[in-house]
Formats: C-alpha cells, sequence, structure tokens
C-alpha cells in the first residue's frame, strides 16, 4: 500500500484509458485472482474485471471531492480492498474508507505507535494467532484466546492492537478479499474479572470497526467453550450488532462436534479435536513481526490532515459516550447474574 495521500494532483475522469500514464508513479494494479476467485468475486461482490479499475478510479473521484482532506492512500489495490467489502457500491464504499480513518483517528489508545514490534507481549501470550490451514471457503481462521490475557500485564488495549494488525496483514491478501475470514473464540476459563474489562464503551468501538470500519468480510464467529458469563458479555456486544452479523454467531459450548460442523477438524489443532498438530503460535507471530517495516511504510501513507467531517461520521460525541455509561451500569448486574 503507498501512493498519494491526498488529492492535490487532479485524476483524469472515470474509465480514462490514461489514467496510468497520467499517474506514473501510483503502482499499476496486477489482479492475483485465480480464474476461480475471479467468478466467486463476478457472482458474490458484483466485481467486473473490466470495470474495475473504473469502479476504483470513481471512488478515487468521489474521495477527492468530498473528502480531499481525509489523508488517505490513493492506490488501486489500497481501494479494491474497500469496493470489495462493500460489494462496488460508491456510496458504501466511501462511507467505510472515512469510517476507516475515523476509528483511527478517535481511538489513539488503540491506534497510536501501532506496529508488531509494540505488541509482541500479546503475540508472544498466544491471545490472538492465524491457523495455518485455509477452510475449504478459502477463508483463514483467526484464533482468540481470552483466557491467554492477564489484564495486570497490560490493558485491553494492547488485545485489540494485535486483533487489528493481524486483520490488517490478513486484508493485504486479494483472496482474503474475497473469501473473508472466519473467528473461533475460545473463552475458556474467562472469569467475571476479566470479562468486566469488556464494557459497552469497547464493546461499541470494537463492534463499530469490525462492522463498519473495516474492510473485511467476516464470515463466521465460532465461539467455544464459553461459560455462564458470556451470556452477560454477548448481552453487551448484541445491542451493537447488525442483524446479518448477529446471525453469524455460533455459541458451541464444549460440543467440538457442533464446532466441527463449522470449521473441519483436518485444519483444526488438536486442542479443539482437530488433526493438524498441536496449535502452533510461533508461524503467524513471525510472520507478523518481519512485516514491521511494511506496516510502518503503509501507514505512513495514512497520515494526511485530520478533517473535522470525518471525524464526526462515525462517533457523535458526548451524548454516545454517556449513553454507554450508562448502558455499563444497567449491564453489570447481568454480568453477575449469570456468573
Amino acid at each position: 500500500m503507498s501512493g498519494d495521500s491526498d488529492c492535490t494532483r487532479t485524476s483524469p475522469s472515470a474509465g480514462s484509458p490514461s489514467d496510468n500514464e497520467l499517474l506514473p508513479d501510483r503502482p499499476k494494479y496486477v489482479c492475483s485472482l485465480s480464474p476461480d476467485l475471479v467468478t466467486k468475486a463476478r457472482e458474490e461482490l458484483q466485481e467486473k474485471p473490466e470495470w474495475r479499475l473504473r469502479d476504483v478510479q470513481a471512488l478515487r473521484d468521489m474521495v477527492c471531492k468530498d473528502y480531499p482532506s481525509l489523508g488517505t492512500c490513493l492506490d488501486d489495490a489500497f481501494l479494491l480492498r474497500f469496493l470489495r467489502a462493500r460489494k462496488f457500491d460508491y456510496d458504501r464504499a466511501l462511507q467505510l474508507l472515512v469510517n476507516y480513518h475515523t476509528c483511527r483517528r478517535t481511538w489513539p489508545e488503540v491506534f497510536s505507535n501501532l506496529k508488531p514490534s509494540a505488541i509482541k507481549p500479546v503475540l508472544e501470550s498466544g491471545f490472538v494467532t492465524v491457523l495455518p490451514h485455509r477452510d475449504p471457503e478459502g477463508r483463514h481462521v483467526v484464533c482468540i484466546r481470552p483466557d491467554r490475557w492477564t489484564p495486570s500485564n497490560y490493558p485491553i488495549t494492547e488485545n485489540i492492537r494485535a486483533i487489528y494488525l493481524t486483520l490488517e496483514k490478513l486484508i493485504q491478501s486479494e483472496e482474503t478479499q474475497v473469501n473473508g475470514i472466519v473467528i473461533l473464540a475460545d473463552y475458556k476459563g474467562v472469569s467475571l474479572s476479566k470479562a468486566s474489562h469488556f464494557g459497552p464503551f469497547v464493546a461499541k468501538k470494537v463492534i463499530g470497526i469490525l462492522q463498519d470500519g473495516f474492510p473485511i468480510r467476516i464470515k463466521a464467529v465460532n465461539i467455544i467453550n464459553e461459560p455462564r458469563i458470556f451470556k452477560g458479555i454477548f448481552a453487551i456486544i448484541k445491542p451493537f450488532l447488525k442483524e446479518k452479523i448477529a446471525n453469524r454467531f455460533f455459541l458451541h459450548g464444549c460440543d467440538l462436534n457442533s464446532l466441527h460442523q463449522n470449521i473441519p477438524p483436518a485444519i483444526l489443532p488438536e486442542e479443539y479435536g482437530g488433526t493438524a498438530g498441536k496449535l502452533d503460535i510461533s508461524a503467524w507471530n513471525e510472520l507478523l513481526l518481519a512485516s514491521e517495516e511494511d506496516f510502518l511504510h503503509d501507514f505512513s501513507q495514512l497520515l494526511g490532515p485530520c478533517d473535522s467531517s470525518p471525524r464526526a461520521t462515525l462517533v457523535s460525541g458526548d451524548a454516545e459516550d454517556k449513553q454507554c455509561d450508562d448502558s455499563l451500569r444497567g449491564m453489570k448486574p447481568q454480568l453477575y447474574y449469570c456468573y
């Protein structure tokens, strides 16, 4: 991801055959999708290869016209992520791009100094990793294990930073942009004290990023080994979930056979009744840490003037924060009851 981070240079109109000639310093997009994925993208995402660059240019023109101070990367490959995530609906893709930047600018505890080396303790704990094999639908499986987190060691925002960088790494792949991802969350050993760190304010922020602020398709969320306390956690999360996403949550309890109906044992580690060997976090950690310079370069393209309008797009201010605080007071009794 590289290229101009502002709109000071005027792009030609959408569909112009001379786009790449007039912008020689912008990397030329080369599709890496297999023929099968090209077909899948056409059927599921309304992506037409013959119109792809025209669509990207249309989104670029909208950014330059409506948000000239957004400070975003304008490369074809980068903008294409947002178009795919919103099935090539220009308006929705633009809103997603603006939300992406809004999230980054309104939560400094998560997005300041965001790089793999800064969240190395989280990676070493095994809180989040990616299984080495994709599922039959070609989707990576992101494994999250909250029991690996010790709150006294670092705040919950460090875990969110690690998840965000994991998603940023995954979404670099065009295959993932088309196929999406699957989440496997193991809540074994999650106590009331640990769950209390995930209040409505944090829940709202995280759900806002995953649903409306990041260009990735979450196709399923599999919850396993959830204790009774999870009823309280889910009660906090659910009001912020869109119906489509809520319907993609699957609660398996301790039933591995139920999990295997969604994720085949062939790609699961032994810890989850699979045949893929012991869960190994080292390979993913090494890959993420080795991407440090790439992240620093890519994120540098997102630094630009902070327009006041994007800030108001996703977060409406003190009123919503107060509403979250009020919700927290109402949710705490539910947590204690479920526990």
